[in-house]
């Protein structure tokens, strides 16, 4: 008789272990399904674009890249620009002027989302060499010194990977006064930290 009581006692005890069993078991099954609250998840993956970026000033015209900043480094985007007809000589200049717009206008609304800006002034210009200058040079309408450090090394980094180049990638900038212009390079520290590393320049001489 009293082996059947403690039994009967037994049986709650053992009822209720067995439901909490299960509880703790279904717990742990729901909290793999209940989404952590950090927020929203964000839309864009930063500094990558789901499709390449056309500039709507030009339907059809020369595909190029230009280089705006995501994060702390530079990043190449593509464009097209057009290149109106001139002669050979202009055409330096003109695909300059054309980069220089897609530099300085604001970035698209996809771009913005993913975290590209630009440091190049609106309504920045370009002209070609004046008489003792070197034949490769393009004056700015700002002198590279008065430019932010990133400015420059976008405008730097996007002539240098263009038509608007010498052959070995470096690219000669002046200013809008007499100083003589420099030559600058775009390397591998300016894309990276272009707000902590001015492009590196040389003197020029001869035309």
């Amino acid at each position: 008789m009293n082996v059947r009581r403690r039994t009967v006692r037994r049986l709650p005890a053992l009822l209720a272990f067995g439901m909490l069993g299960g509880l703790l078991a279904g717990c742990g099954i729901r909290a793999t399904e209940v989404p952590t609250d950090f927020g929203p998840a964000p839309s864009r993956v930063r500094c990558s674009l789901a499709e390449p970026e056309v500039s709507t000033q030009a339907a059809r015209g020369l595909p190029v890249q230009v280089f705006l900043l995501c994060g702390s480094s530079l990043v190449a985007v593509d464009r097209t620009v057009r290149v109106p007809d001139g002669a050979a000589d202009s055409r330096r200049v003109l695909v300059a002027q054309g980069l220089l717009d897609e530099l300085s206008q604001q970035p698209s609304a996809a771009e913005q989302e993913a975290g590209y800006t630009t440091r190049v002034r609106r309504a920045t210009t370009v002209s070609g060499p004046r008489p003792g200058d070197p034949e490769d040079t393009l004056r700015l309408s700002t002198a590279p010194g008065g430019l932010t450090s990133a400015g420059l090394a976008q405008i730097v980094c996007t002539f240098s990977d263009s038509a608007a180049a010498e052959g070995d990638g470096s690219v000669i900038l002046g200013g809008p006064d007499d100083g003589r212009p420099r030559r600058y390079e775009c390397t591998d520290e300016v894309r990276s930290r272009p707000d902590e590393e001015e492009p590196p320049s040389s003197e020029t001489t001869g035309n």
